[in-house]
């Protein structure tokens, strides 16, 4: 094969306020031949966007190119006229970002946005750009593609959308692609439909791609080639299967080590009952909850039916299911910003009111919600010690040296160095960033901690990291967790029960391991077939299932009548299931499934 992309010795620089430059990335060197995927992974910091993006010419702000080459088909992009780096992205080398979401315009048609680069750039005319994306969306297996660009993104779901900003890239047909991320934030049924569909069109179109990722099950289903970062050095490169089955670098080995196993009964923690007191820490009952409200006053949109969770006093419960099942939903309404329009939520046996505004100064303080996006969740403005001071101040009267004392002790119960009290959120890295996220949430000194997707947007080791913080916590305080998450992984291996939500209803819970061990219900069978795993092939293989020809990559859809699983179930009996809410079938030890199958039918 013909080498498209050559990184020669590629140094990037940040300029200090002295003048002088920190080096970032330090003498990386790799190839990316025609109809390659080559996968740059590493953690957070290690500089895998910052060498994906020379690719296109670029260097973020406040950084500089100090020395190597980047050449594509031979041409130096570092040294290129600004005129021809103009012409080269989106027309020669096409980037996807990793939040669609953030990328697509609310106010135009999916159509416009497809089509926009290639007509902006000549290479197409609008017909020809349009007939062209009909195709992509063919060969990206999008739903009716006749009509699908008449559309607008909020019409099509987050999987749907992630593969149309793959069109976007590929419509003006470029040579390479840059993806950065662009499966990270999806969950696990919708990852590798979208994978899939990234490995065929990329074959299909004769491209090549940069894929960078912190996710290593991920780029063991894609890649050809990998290269392990650490701190803007390349550790280790060489073949797919290579890297996966044989690692020779100790940094490729821990990075192996923090990939969690396929979901399984028996990876859990074994908690004590000696925080256990008579009534549950937190109890959700016959919640019926959604959004917007009829003239009537009735509810436009029910999000969760009759819903009901229990959780002791140190312990955590996971609540799984995929982005439109009512996970954050639960959430708000356990937190108080979403009153239910039925059933209560109890705190230590008394019912809590609905309402936020309601709830006294005592209730707030119990019940604390640890957000999926410290960089959001945290006020740029202020200080560390600033925003864990505002807790201890408003729900613990702490003031002066006794306030500074906690902050310094939040600060080492969550293993940041006290020094960190002086800095600002963007001082900090991500994994950091998320700590004095959880900090401030226990600065309340909370019974209940409400946990939204909080490692979604970590890498695998500092995930890893903040899984192994919250299980010491837990044990120290008796603080009970309510853990949200699309990650069946890590809830299997932190939770001590599993709710597994669809469509805003309980379809199963129990014991983790009694969730995770045969009979399953078969939403249940499909999100655990749907997470990769560390091997190559495994995509290829996890395709050809029943689970996976069945349900993958259809939307979550909300209804009144009948199980909301029917059109996406293996086992769905027709004028049954779509007809009739399911029964709640009781497999004993708690373990409940709600399905009009009988109990042996699950086993196959």
């Amino acid at each position: 094969m013909s080498i498209l992309l050559e990184v020669d010795d590629l140094k990037i620089s940040a300029r200090k306020d002295d003048d002088s430059l920190l080096p970032i990335v330090k003498g990386v060197s790799f190839k990316v031949a025609r109809g390659e995927v080559v996968a740059l992974i590493g953690e957070s910091g290690s500089g895998k966007t910052t060498i994906a993006l020379s690719a296109l010419g670029y260097t973020k702000p406040g950084l500089e190119f100090d020395g190597g080459e980047v050449r594509l088909e031979g041409e130096d992009v570092i040294t290129m006229r600004s005129d021809h780096l103009r012409s080269l992205r989106g027309q020669r080398v096409a980037y996807l970002a990793q939040s669609a979401a953030a990328t697509f315009n609310p106010a135009l048609t999916i159509g416009e946005q497809v089509t926009e680069s290639s007509v902006l750039h000549g290479i197409l005319s609008k017909e020809q750009a349009h007939e062209r994306a009909k195709v992509l969306y063919q060969a990206l297996e999008l739903p009716d593609p006749e009509r699908l660009g008449r559309r607008y993104p909020h019409q099509v779901s987050g999987g749907q959308l992630q593969r149309l900003m793959a069109a976007m890239a590929l419509c003006g047909k470029p040579d390479l692609l840059v993806l950065d991320e662009p499966t990270t934030a999806l969950d696990v049924t919708t990852q590798i439909e979208v994978l899939k569909s990234f490995k065929s069109v990329i074959k299909q179109e004769g491209s090549s791609a940069i894929y960078v990722t912190h996710d290593l099950s991920v780029v063991a289903q894609i890649a050809d080639h990998i290269v392990v970062l650490y701190a803007g050095e390349v550790q280790e490169y060489g073949t797919a299967e290579q890297i996966v089955s044989h690692p020779t670098h100790d940094y490729t080995r821990r990075l192996m080590h923090a990939v969690r196993p396929p979901p399984a009964a028996g990876q859990g923690d074994k908690t004590s009952s000696e925080h256990k007191r008579q009534a549950p820490a937190l109890e959700v009952r016959n919640i019926t909850a959604g959004y917007g409200r009829k003239r009537d006053g009735t509810t436009m949109v029910t999000v969760l039916r009759s819903v009901n969770v229990s959780i002791e006093r140190g312990q955590s419960i996971g609540v799984i299911g995929e982005s439109g099942c009512g996970k954050s939903t639960l959430a708000r309404v356990v937190a108080g910003l979403l009153p239910p329009t039925e059933g209560e939520v109890l705190l230590d046996g008394q019912e809590l009111n609905p309402a936020l505004a309601q709830r006294s100064r005592n209730e707030l303080q119990k019940v604390q919600f640890v957000f999926q996006m410290a960089d959001t969740a945290l006020n740029p403005k202020q200080r560390i010690d600033r925003i864990l001071g505002r807790p201890l101040e408003f729900y613990l009267g702490l003031k002066g040296k006794e306030k500074r004392q906690r902050v310094g002790e939040l600060l080492e119960m969550v293993e940041l160095p006290p020094e960190f009290a002086g800095r600002y959120p963007e001082e900090l890295s991500g994994g950091q960033k998320q700590r004095v996220n959880l900090a401030r949430a226990l600065a309340a000194s909370p019974e209940v901690l409400l946990c939204d997707e909080v490692i979604s947007a970590l890498d695998s080791i500092v995930g890893a990291n903040v899984i192994d913080l919250l299980r010491r916590l837990r044990q120290q305080t008796g603080v009970s967790f309510v853990f949200i998450s699309h990650d069946l992984s890590t809830v299997a291996s932190f939770a001590d029960e599993i709710v597994v939500l669809y469509a805003g209803r309980v379809v199963e819970k129990g014991s983790t391991d009694r969730v995770l061990s045969p009979p399953y219900h078969p939403y249940t069978r499909l999100l655990i077939s749907s997470v990769p795993e560390l091997r190559v092939g495994w995509l290829e293989e996890a395709m050809q299932t029943q689970e996976a020809q069945a349900g993958i990559d259809r939307l979550v859809t909300l209804t009144e009548i009948g199980c909301p699983f029917f059109d996406r179930c293996p086992l769905a009996i027709k004028d049954t299931c779509d007809q009739e809410a399911p029964p709640i079938r009781d497999l004993g030890e708690g373990h409940l499934i709600s399905c009009h199958r009988p109990e042996s039918e699950f086993l196959h």
